[in-house]
Formats: structure tokens, sequence, C-alpha cells
């Protein structure tokens, strides 16, 4: 079931005949056992009356007349304008000390011996008919009182009342019902509304939602698809961005590429031919390590979602990768010193995103020093974090180019770079919450830092 309406509607009525049924079977209950008691108090009522009109100061002969008016009244009952249908269907009937029927009701049942025992009881008389009854013995004359009620009149009594008290209930429980289901319809309509809105929007628009008035329940709701749509027209962009780029440098390199692949089919002796050969590989190089960096860019770009990094040992990260550039260093006849100071723990970031950063910085000391040049790496503990930094020998840097060097493609007149490293270790920097910072050294050379905080 998918539909909230439906669903919502499925509840809330199920509760309501749940609820009915049980307080329509709580009635029927109290009901039948109300009117049971009404109608035994009215047999013992109905009994005493009896026993008074006895008990008054008559002599023999005035008791068997009044026996007999008695009688005569009592089968004169029958269901006349002036009557009621159920007055057959109670009787009474007094036995004298011998067992005789002083008076009786023609409606009374035959017994093959007169109840003896005292108060409340149910009793079948010979037609197998059923008797709600009480008994009283007027000890005072030597009476038996019985006075009896048929139970089908307590059954068609209560069938009446649980119909005439059921009825509107299920009729009220239906209008409920349905005024239930136009208030809830009224209720989700601003939810309605945002849907039919959705279905209504062209599949490519990216435009944020901006529905007025909006009950607070779905104020976060739009903010959430809101946010969506801002983090797929991020992601876009930054898809655009890739392209642009790659398409904006490659396209240099390629005719470079091209031009020297012509050069090699026209070389006319074995010398032009290696000289062509070499420089179509280092434009091969310079090639792979701009598309290198062009895929490093856009992978370490700030994301919206990405999963909290575990818990990371710093120096030993930072020394792995160190141990990864230490033959190609070597291969450029240059030395690598790595210096911790402080007690470094470990810190809650991604290993990639450092041993990134790392590579770029030292890749860049490396492609500005001298021979033999010396490029140190140190990891030092901070009041916030954590400092890398690596220092070389080279020429260092001009001011006017400090922020220019952070800039995409900008590469300082240097043919082995895409101009792309300090954009993404900035980059890096700041998805760590961190910065860098570019200063020339006293002694020579350039110090590159890359704040770590502590997380």
């Amino acid at each position: 079931m998918t539909s909230i309406r439906r669903r919502t509607l499925t509840l809330i009525i199920g509760l309501m005949l749940a609820g009915l049924g049980v307080i329509s079977a709580l009635n029927l209950y109290d009901s039948h056992h109300e009117i049971a008691e009404v109608y035994d108090a009215q047999l013992a009522q109905n009994a005493r009356l009896l026993q008074g009109v006895f008990r008054m100061p008559l002599a023999s002969k005035e008791h068997a007349e009044l026996y007999q008016a008695f009688n005569e009244a009592l089968g004169e009952a029958v269901p006349r304008g002036d009557g009621h249908p159920y007055e057959r269907k109670i009787a009474f009937q007094v036995w004298n000390p011998q067992g005789e029927v002083l008076v009786h009701t023609a409606s009374a049942p035959s017994f093959t011996a007169a109840p003896s025992t005292p108060g409340f009881s149910d009793v079948v008389d010979l037609n197998n008919r059923h008797w709600r009854a009480f008994l009283l013995e007027d000890k005072q004359n030597h009476l038996r009182i019985w006075v009896g009620e048929r139970d089908d009149v307590r059954a068609d009594l209560v069938d009446r009342i649980v119909r005439h008290t059921l009825w509107p209930n299920v009729l009220g429980s239906l209008l409920l019902a349905v005024m239930v289901w136009l208030a809830i319809g009224w209720g989700l309509k601003p939810l309605a509304n945002m849907a039919a809105t959705l279905r209504a929007r062209h599949s490519g628009s990216l435009e944020p939602l901006h529905l007025s008035p909006l009950p607070s329940e779905l104020e976060p709701m739009q903010a959430a698809l809101n946010r969506v749509l801002a983090q797929i027209q991020e992601v876009l962009g930054r898809e655009r961005r890739f392209i642009a780029d790659a398409a904006h440098e490659m396209r240099t390199p390629l005719a470079v590429l091209r031009v020297h692949a012509q050069n090699l089919m026209e070389a006319e002796s074995e010398e032009e031919r290696r000289a062509s050969l070499e420089h179509l590989i280092a434009g091969v190089d310079r090639t792979s390590r701009l598309v290198n960096q062009l895929l490093t860019m856009a992978r370490i770009e700030p994301q919206a979602a990405i999963r909290p990094p575990e818990y990371i040992d710093l120096e030993a990260t930072v020394r792995d990768s160190l141990i990864q550039l230490t033959p190609w260093l070597l291969g450029k006849n240059l030395e690598l010193v790595f210096d911790v100071s402080g007690d470094v723990s470990q810190v809650r970031i991604d290993p990639a995103a450092i041993d990134i950063a790392l590579n770029n910085l030292v890749t860049n000391a490396a492609n500005f020093s001298p021979v033999h040049g010396v490029i140190t790496v140190r990891l030092a503990k901070t009041e916030q974090g954590y400092e890398l930094s690596v220092e070389d020998e080279g020429p260092g840097i001009k001011e006017e180019d400090r922020e220019r060097l952070f800039e995409r493609f900008y590469s300082r007149a240097n043919d082995e770079g895409a101009g792309l490293g300090l954009t993404i270790v900035r980059a890096i920097a700041d998805r760590l919450g961190g910065q860098v910072k570019l200063e020339n050294r006293l002694e020579g050379g350039l110090r590159a830092s890359l704040e770590i905080r502590r997380f």
C-alpha cells in the first residue's frame, strides 16, 4: 500500500470500526444486565404488592370473594386496544399451604409441583417455555406468591434496544468516515499540490522549488529537494568544467604531438628521427601527466555527501607516500629528508587526500630544485592540528606570483608541469578545513605548508 491517504484512512476507519464493535458489545452486555436487573426488581415489587393485598383484614368468605374477583379480572387480560401485547407474557399465581392455587393469571405456567425455593429462579414449565420468576413466602398468611415473566419478552426488548442503539452508531460511523475522508484529503492537499508540481516540471529542470504557502511538515522536504537539486547542479557544473578544461588543455599538447609525429615521418637521418621520437615521447609523458592531474582535480573537488573518514596514523601515511616517491627523486639526483617534531597521534582524515597533496607538493619542489638538491618534508604538531610542509632549494617565487600559482593551468613557465598541482593542494586544504601557504626561505628556496586540523 503506497498511498499515504489510503493507508491513513484504512488505519483510522479500522480503529473506528473496532472501537464501535467493542462499544456495541459492551452496550449489549450492559443493556442485557440492566434490563434483567430492572425486571427482577419489578417482579419482586409485584410480589410485595400482592402480599400487601392479601394481608388485608378480611373474613374467610371475603377472602374467597377476593380470590374470585382477582381471577375474573386477570382472565380478561387479552390483547385489546386498552392493553399491551406483553400483558399475557407476565404471570403470577398464589398457593395456599395445601398446594392449591388460589389466584393465577390465564397465562400462568403449569407446574407438576408448586415451587418451594424462595427468591429468584429460572424455571421451565410443562410447555417447555422459559420463565424468570420470583417466589415470595408470606408466613403470616401461609401463602406462596409466585411472579414470573417469559424470557422471550426480555430477549425481544434487548433486541429492540440493540437495534435502536446500533443503527445510529452504524449510520453515524459511515457519516464520520466520509467526513474523515474529506478532512484527510483537505489536510494532505499541500502534499498533493507538491506532487502535482513535481510531475508538471520538465525532466531537465533543476530550478529550486518555491511552494507557498507550505505547511511546516513539508518545509524540510522542500529544503531537502532543493539541496539535491543544488548538488546535481554542482555535479553538472563540475563535469562541464572538467570537459572544458580538458578540451582547452589537451588541444595544445595534441597539436604538438602531431607536429612531432610529422617530423618523425619526414626525418631524413637517424639523428633526426631519434630527436623527433624523444620529443614525441616527452610530449606523450606530459599529456599523460596532464590527464592524471585533470582526473585527480575532478576527484578531489568538494562533494556534498561524503562518508566520514576513519582514524589513521598520519606519520605512517606520510612516510608511506614518501617511500613511493623516493626512487623517482633519486632518479632526478635529489635527496629526500623527512623530519617529525612533536607527538603525532591518530587523526580522522582521508589518507588518499594526504597522499595526493604530498605527491603534488614534492613533485612541484622537485621540478624547481637544482641537481643534487635536498627536499625536506616536515610534519609538526600545532595548536589546531598538524602542519605538513615541503621545502626545496629552488629559486623561490615572486610576490606577484604567489596567488597566481593557485590558478588552474598556471605553471610558471615550467614545461614539466600542467599548472594544476597547487590548485589540487588548495582544493584538498579546503576539504580538510585548512589552508596552504607559500613562503620564500631565508636560505633560499620555497616552503609550501599544508595545515591539517585535528578532528
